[in-house]
């Protein structure tokens, strides 16, 4: 637990947008983590299972809060806050849907690969390969809106 807990920490913050929220969080996940131990197949996916957990906990208490929350707050994962380009990018993506936020997160900010986000999400890898480009095309395109289009390749 104590070598995924940044990992954990920022994707709670991306998904709460709450210091407190997100080290609450973190405390629940970890519990959640040792209580179902057990249940990890491969301890080779444990950060992938930790992360899921994770994901699966931020989505119920925003669905708790009866709103998506997509405000001023910024993800602060990417990059120092001070970076122009870094804010426009994270403010694009918190404008995306959740499953597309979802993989742009897990593939960019914790460096998963395609198969290990497939086992995540239980899918084959090409359909998650068709989310992470559809994913891309829509954060391309609201960052053309603002004249970003050289953030996204």
């Amino acid at each position: 637990m104590h070598a995924y807990k940044i990992d954990l920490y920022k994707t709670a913050f991306a998904y709460l947008h709450n210091e407190g929220e997100a080290l609450e969080a973190v405390q629940e996940v970890t519990y959640r983590a040792y209580k179902n131990i057990k249940k990890v197949k491969k301890p080779a996916y444990i950060k992938t299972w930790l992360l899921r957990i994770m994901i699966n906990y931020c989505n119920d208490v925003l669905k708790r809060k009866k709103k998506m929350i997509m405000d001023e707050a910024i993800i602060p994962l990417i990059a120092t806050m001070d970076n122009y380009q870094t804010i426009e990018i994270q403010e694009a993506i918190a404008t995306l849907d959740e499953r597309s936020r979802e993989i742009i997160t897990l593939k960019y900010y914790h460096g998963l690969k395609i198969k290990e986000i497939a086992f995540m999400l239980d899918c084959p890898e090409g359909t998650v390969k068709t989310w992470l480009n559809k994913a891309l095309k829509q954060l391309k395109s609201n960052l053309d809106g603002k004249g970003g289009s050289r953030h996204v390749q």
